[in-house]
C-alpha cells in the first residue's frame, strides 16, 4: 500500500532552520505531484509548497515564500522541505501529500495520499 512517512520535525528557536523529509513507497513516485501542508490544531490545513513530477516547477504559499524550499529526488522516492528563518507562526504539524493531478494544487482535497505528519515547534 501507499505510504508517505515524514521525518525531521522538532523544536527550533526562531530564526533557525529545519529540513523535513518524506519517504514514499507503494506508488510510482515520479508520476505524482507532491506537496507539503501544515495544520495547527483547530484550524484548516494550509498549503505550504508543491512540486511537479520532475521538480521543474514549484509553488509556495505566500507565508513561506523566500524562506522555504521544496525539492524531490525521484531516484530515492523522497521529498524534502528546507525551512529557513523560522518564526513561531510556522509551528504546526507538517504533512507531505501526493496527487495524481498534472498540475500543482494548493487545495488539500486534490491530494489522495497523506503522511501521518511531523510536528514542528518554533520557540520565540
Amino acid at each position: 500500500q501507499v505510504q508517505l512517512k515524514e521525518s525531521g520535525g522538532g523544536l527550533v528557536q526562531a530564526g533557525g532552520s529545519l529540513r523535513l523529509s518524506c519517504a514514499a513507497s507503494g506508488l510510482a513516485f515520479s508520476s505524482y505531484v507532491m506537496g507539503w501542508f501544515r495544520q495547527v490544531s483547530g484550524m484548516e490545513r494550509e498549503f505550504v509548497a508543491g512540486i511537479s513530477w520532475i521538480g521543474s516547477s514549484t509553488y509556495y504559499g505566500d507565508s513561506v515564500k523566500g524562506r522555504f524550499t521544496i525539492s524531490r529526488d525521484n531516484a530515492k522516492n523522497s521529498l524534502d522541505l528546507q525551512m529557513n528563518s523560522l518564526t513561531p507562526e510556522d509551528t504546526a504539524v507538517y504533512y507531505c501529500a501526493a496527487t495524481a493531478r498534472e498540475e500543482i494544487s494548493p487545495k488539500s482535497y486534490d491530494y489522495r495520499y497523506w503522511g501521518q505528519g511531523t510536528q514542528v515547534t518554533v520557540s520565540s
